[in-house]
């Protein structure tokens, strides 16, 4: 599978999707003007590493912010996930989140909660300015 690496912008995150590496990662703000053209890319690639997945898929999800319309893809995305749960694969979201921002430690117990596949909470350090 190709591998998709998106770098970071001041308003989307970074994205590396790597099946060869096992490396599953989206992190930084999003915050896209539109969030289609950001996640489209992202959802096909999971279609299609949904047909022959590896048997462990962690994605880390580490995001500073993100808006409304891009919970709806982040929703989307772990739904694939859920799909691979389903049938008897290894899946585990790490939802990282800022030590004191109870807002996306919430929303991360809120994706868990709406799509039943294992998460596993860790809160980040501040690094000092």
């Amino acid at each position: 599978m190709k591998v998709i690496d998106i770098p970071a912008t001041e308003i989307t995150p970074k994205i590396i999707l790597d099946k060869g590496n096992g490396i599953f990662l989206i992190q930084g703000k999003c915050l896209p003007e539109d969030v289609k053209s950001l996640y489209n890319p992202v959802i096909k690639w999971f279609d299609e590493y949904r047909e022959k997945p590896n048997d462990f898929t962690n994605i880390v999800l580490d995001f500073d912010y993100f808006n409304t319309a891009s919970s709806k893809m982040i929703i989307i995305i772990l739904s694939k996930l859920r799909d691979l749960y389903r049938v008897g694969k290894q899946v585990e979201v790490t939802w990282m989140f800022p030590k004191y921002d109870a807002e996306l430690a919430e929303a991360g117990e809120e994706f868990s909660d709406l799509l039943n596949i294992p998460f596993n909470f860790v809160p980040k350090v501040e690094k000092p300015k």
